[in-house]
This record gives structure tokens, sequence and C-alpha cells, in this order.
């Protein structure tokens, strides 16, 4: 059982930056993919970025690489969304998700019905 909590959220205008935290427990941490996802009012919830547990594999949405970058700290159990150059359309809830260690391609990595542990979401707003 993987049990997430998110937070760093907030208003930003755009350029702007954020970083959003993802604190975890559970002592099998280092072995789970990580995931970012986000949902805007009315519209389905998406994959942002991902990092599987051999950290090199890291996957990002066409929307936001380049932009974002997602990392991960085993020693804290937690895992890390840096955003930059922030836009309007990066308004949205922000989520934190936890995948079983088997879970490591990209096609799993980037689907949100993969992961079966969500954090609370976190707020980011991005003015014009």
């Amino acid at each position: 059982q993987v049990q997430l909590v998110e937070s760093g959220g907030g208003l930003v205008q755009a350029g702007g930056s954020l970083r959003l935290s993802c604190a975890a427990s559970g002592r099998t941490f280092s072995s789970y993919g990580m995931g970012w996802f986000r949902q805007a009012p009315g519209k389905e919830r998406e994959f942002v970025a991902a990092n599987a547990w051999r950290s090199s594999n890291t996957y990002y949405a066409d929307s936001v690489k380049g932009r974002f970058t997602i990392s991960r700290d085993n020693a804290q159990n937690s895992v890390y969304l840096q955003m930059n150059s922030l836009k309007p359309e990066d308004t949205a809830v922000y989520y934190c998700a936890a995948a079983p260690p088997a879970t490591q391609t990209m096609a799993r990595m980037t689907n949100k019905f993969e992961y079966p542990y969500w954090g609370q979401g976190t707020q980011v707003t991005v003015s014009s």
C-alpha cells in the first residue's frame, strides 16, 4: 500500500515556475513507478510525466516536454515536478500517482489506468 500527498501548487503568472512535491509512504517506494497527471475543468485526467523505478527511464507528454522535469529522491520517499515557462493552458489540478514495479514501459506508465495509488491533488493556476 502506498499513500501519496502532493504540495507546492499555487497561482503563478505565465512564464513563471512552480515545483510540485509528492511525499509517499511505504517501504518499497524506490521500486514503484511514479507519475504526474493533471485534470482541467471539464476535461479528462491526462498524463504529464512519469519516472520508472529505474530513474533513467522518464517520459513526458509532448505538451510539457522541455518545460517540465520529473525527479525523485528515494531516500526521502519523494517525487517532484519542476514546471518552468508555465502557460495558462497548464492550469489544472495536478495529481501524483504510483504504479507497481512491473509497470515500466512508456505505454503503461503514460496510462492512468495502470496507477492504483493516487494523491488528493494540488491546484496549479497560471494567469495570463
